[in-house]
């Protein structure tokens, strides 16, 4: 079996470490807010690609690196770096349709294997599909069922912090009732879902998501938000963001050229 992930460098150090797994499948989701988040996180706190995540799952494409990087961008990596306790795996395509059970299993073999403390998976979910209670803040938090307490790990942040847990606004099937799954439906949640309740039964690693309602549109701003409350769970006290390169050419399209309008 091919490994999960393909090392770029020697200093990949995964023990006692968070791990944030950000975009959508797991977690391309609703207005790519993860992936936004997982970007300024990695910028800001200038981690480095440690990593190449096995690409055979996902929808194959490539890009350019940040700030001009020699090589190209693939379909997830992971970033880190020595002196900080966080690692990210950004995802930039979705996972194929007839892979989706391979990934999740890749994933979660990898992460029972890697040496990590705590995993934190984030995803957005469709706004339009919001009830009126939950019109009083666009994030949530939710645990899996079967995971360990987060008491006195990385992520104890979310047992103190005024973060709701994230209740199903709709139905994924008129003939189902919310009770029939321990885990909510996730509209626009990407693999968040399927991840969570993949989880086997004897999981020991501490294990949550957070989630943001969004539409879709420019979501930097939405993003930067999602990032603040990523960060504060995991007890980096960050005032400040720096926006990725990319974000500066094309990441809502191309400004439009004035002599259009005469």
């Amino acid at each position: 079996m091919s490994p999960f992930i393909y090392p770029t460098t020697n200093q990949v150090t995964f023990t006692g470490k968070t791990l944030i797994v950000g975009p959508g499948q797991p977690v391309v989701s609703t207005a790519n807010v993860s992936q936004l988040a997982a970007d300024l996180l990695i910028a800001t706190l200038s981690l480095k690609r440690l990593a190449i995540i096995n690409p055979e799952f996902l929808v194959p494409v490539v890009g350019g690196r940040e700030e001009g990087l020699e090589g190209i961008s693939t379909p997830a990596e992971l970033y880190g770096a020595p002196e900080v306790d966080l690692l990210v795996i950004q995802q930039r395509s979705p996972v194929l349709k007839s892979r989706k059970e391979d990934f999740v299993a890749n994933l979660l073999e990898f992460i029972q294997s890697s040496g990590v403390a705590s995993v934190l998976f984030l995803s957005g979910v469709d706004l339009s599909n919001r009830t009126d209670a939950q019109m009083f803040t666009p994030t949530y938090q939710l645990q899996p069922p079967n995971g360990p307490s987060l008491s006195g790990t990385a992520l104890d942040a979310l047992t103190t912090l005024p973060i709701a847990a994230y209740t199903s606004p709709v139905l994924q099937s008129p003939y189902e009732s919310l009770q029939e799954h321990s885990v909510p439906f996730i509209p626009g949640g990407g693999l968040t879902r399927r991840i969570l309740t993949s989880l086997p039964k004897d999981w020991s690693i501490p294990t949550a998501t957070l989630l943001q309602f969004v539409l879709e549109g420019d979501n930097r701003g939405d993003a930067r938000l999602f990032a603040a409350v990523v960060a504060k769970v995991v007890g980096h006290d960050l005032t400040e963001w720096r926006q990725p390169s990319s974000w500066n050419v094309g990441l809502f399209g191309a400004p439009h050229d004035q002599a259009l309008y005469g």
